[in-house]
């Protein structure tokens, strides 16, 4: 990067430490401060990263110089320091969800858009080599016609993943369970493929742990070209096993695991012999990944405000996989289908 970015990060929980490692990766980008929710969490992370730390975003914010604000704080939790960071003018990364309602996404992309000032979120796998290429494939016509999509999300999560964290699995810190924690990832990859989702039918349920949002999630959705796709998501599947986005067209056929592809089958052309890319997948430990893609994704939003131009990932992207998992939430609880 040509020029200087300083970066303040609110949120020192262990995703944290990705953005912490990336952002000292990217030349010309500096992290000025970080932000916690109470002092004391805020002494224990100024000893752990060697960063000046706060617990009020707003103090920090008139301390020191700051471009670009990073929220990693729990899923309902986004808004207000989004809200705080627009109206001081500074640009927002925030990670996925963006919020757990639509509604707050909306909240979030009009106080960015009325202060003149970027919103981004951190759908790193759209950021994959292999799922770049996935894409590029559908988008050609290799596969001609799309038949159906699949997005499988057979993971697990033991009960101290819930028991030792006040917001996991609760409808107010997390907005519900596996679909709109762990499966967003893959819906979103699902929903960019797919293309705008018409109708949903979902059914949720709470399996095997202690939590108020669901552990299990099916949900079968019509896109706008007719096109039908499957999606299931859970934390109750022992051992856990890596996510996976199937995509069938009439002329062939790619199937992303892990965020590698393990088939890659077209009419006409010869299989794919090359060995699978190396993944990292967050089946049963969700800090089993790299921070290279989140590397990726943010020195695309650097880009983005240095140049003045659309980050890859903007509010409107990151609303439509939220908008989707929040509409198989009220398919369940309706026990209908949900138009989109």
């Amino acid at each position: 990067m040509p020029k200087e970015l300083f970066f303040a990060i609110v949120g020192t929980g262990s995703i944290a430490g990705h953005f912490i490692k990336s952002i000292r990766e990217i030349e010309g980008c500096h992290i000025s401060a970080l932000c916690s929710s109470s002092k004391e969490r805020a002494i224990q992370a100024e000893t752990k990263f060697e960063i000046t730390s706060y617990a009020d975003l707003h103090l920090l914010l008139s301390q020191e110089k700051v471009d670009i604000v990073c929220i990693c704080t729990s899923s309902g939790s986004h808004l207000e320091p989004a809200l705080v960071a627009a109206r001081a003018g500074k640009h927002v990364l925030c990670e996925k969800p963006l919020e757990i309602t639509a509604a707050r996404v909306d909240e979030m992309i009009a106080a960015c858009q009325e202060n003149g000032v970027h919103l981004g979120c951190i759908f790193q796998n759209r950021f994959s080599p292999d799922f770049i290429r996935l894409q590029q494939a559908v988008r050609s016509g290799l596969l001609g016609k799309l038949v159906a999509l699949n997005a499988v999300i057979p993971w697990y999560r033991d009960d101290d993943y819930y028991g030792k964290s006040i917001w996991r699995g609760t409808l107010d810190g997390d907005g519900g369970g596996a679909l709109i924690n762990q499966g967003i990832h893959t819906v979103d990859l699902f929903q960019l493929i797919g293309g705008p989702a018409r109708e949903i039918i979902g059914k949720i349920q709470t399996t095997t742990h202690d939590i108020e949002g669901e552990d299990l999630a099916m949900a079968l959705v019509t896109f706008s070209n007719d096109v039908l796709g499957h999606i299931q998501a859970s934390t109750s599947m022992w051992p856990g096993y890596p996510e996976r986005l199937e995509v069938y067209g009439e002329k062939g056929s790619i199937i992303l695991e892990g965020g590698a592809i393990r088939h890659f089958n077209v009419q006409g052309i010869d299989p794919d012999q090359s060995a699978p890319a190396a993944s990292a997948s967050g089946s049963s430990d969700p800090m089993a990944i790299s921070h290279e893609l989140h590397k990726k994704q943010i020195m695309d939003f650097a880009t983005a405000v240095y140049t003045g131009g659309r980050p890859a990932v903007d509010g409107a992207e990151g609303r439509k996989a939220v908008a989707i998992i929040e509409a198989i939430y009220r398919s369940s609880r309706m026990n209908a289908p949900v138009i989109l």
